[in-house]
């Protein structure tokens, strides 16, 4: 395992990390047995930074964590996120009460006395534009409720937004073989400030693993099915925004580049670990094979600037059109 600086944090964590989304639902059935074992698991191989949020489940992924957390002696940073609790979500109530409501919830979840870490959830573009948001979280700091504070963000400009409050020190943001904006700007911006940048949704909701088909069936609970056009929320949430059938052809293209003996996941999470300015990528994992086959992609050497350009141009040929100007 490879570990990077995580802004000016001061935490080394695992480049490839463990996303807790789909321990908590929204991934049709999911199993909590299945899921410790996944968490023991992703530690065992050397990952000690945990990605999740209070609406996981409502909670259940918070709360998992924590059994998992009083089992282990190994430092494991935990970083949640606050607001999508929030019915209905407007910029309004990202509020001293609301988020100081969040906050003592995650708490009792996570039963911690202070939170690693706490992003507010993809809060609609208003808040960015909010100073005293984050004048919130620095009180929360002061009071010791939380040791840092960052953000997860849908548009590449909330990002750019964002790291200009001295307080963000972390910056969540999409980033996979199928959204290229972030490297173009942000990462440049978020190395001056120091920022540590968590890909999130790195393999596309799966798209990136090769194992779907047109044929493939998503059960009434998988967002991959309820929120296919964002009738839930962002529909960049779901296959990165991306049509899920020209997904489906951009990875056959893909596939075409993956080495011997590695899983095409393992081969998209290695692409987005070439990008120096990216602290770690987290995928999610519902079972031990998932976590074990995620972690050993931090171990792969890395990939040659030729596969580099024809990741690009299958791209540029499926995905930019789609995607590149929304997010």
């Amino acid at each position: 395992m490879e570990y990077r600086r995580l802004g000016s944090t001061g935490y080394n964590v695992s480049t490839i990390s463990f996303g807790a989304w789909a321990i908590g639902g929204s991934w049709g059935s999911v199993d909590d047995d299945e899921s410790l074992r996944a968490l023991h698991t992703a530690i065992d191989h050397g990952v000690n930074f945990i990605d999740t949020a209070d609406v996981y489940g409502d909670g259940r992924s918070e709360r998992l964590i924590s059994q998992v957390l009083k089992e282990r002696s190994e430092e494991i940073i935990v970083a949640t996120k606050a607001g999508r609790r929030l019915n209905p979500h407007v910029a309004d109530g990202y509020n001293r009460e609301n988020l100081t409501a969040f906050i003592e919830r995650s708490l009792k979840n996570l039963d911690v006395d202070a939170l690693d870490i706490v992003q507010l959830h993809c809060p609609p573009t208003e808040v960015y534009y909010m100073p005293e948001v984050f004048g919130v979280l620095d009180d929360l700091k002061q009071q010791g409720k939380i040791k840092h504070y960052g953000v997860s963000v849908e548009k590449v400009e909330e990002a750019l937004k964002a790291i200009l409050y001295p307080g963000v020190e972390t910056v969540q943001i999409i980033f996979n073989m199928f959204r290229l904006r972030p490297s173009e700007l942000f990462f440049d911006m978020a190395k001056k400030h120091d920022i540590g940048i968590l890909a999130r949704v790195p393999l596309a909701s799966g798209l990136l693993t090769g194992k779907m088909t047109r044929r493939t069936e998503f059960a009434d609970d998988d967002h991959r099915k309820y929120n296919r056009h964002g009738e839930a929320f962002d529909k960049g949430e779901t296959f990165s925004g991306l049509d899920y059938n020209m997904g489906l052809d951009a990875v056959e293209e893909i596939k075409k580049l993956v080495p011997e003996n590695v899983s095409m996941a393992q081969f998209a999470l290695r692409w987005i670990l070439m990008f120096d300015a990216v602290t770690c990528a987290i995928p999610g994992a519902k079972n031990p094979r998932q976590a074990s086959d995620n972690a050993d992609a931090a171990d792969l050497p890395p990939l040659s600037d030729e596969t580099m350009q024809r990741i690009e141009a299958i791209y540029n040929q499926y995905a930019r059109e789609q995607v590149h100007y929304l997010w």
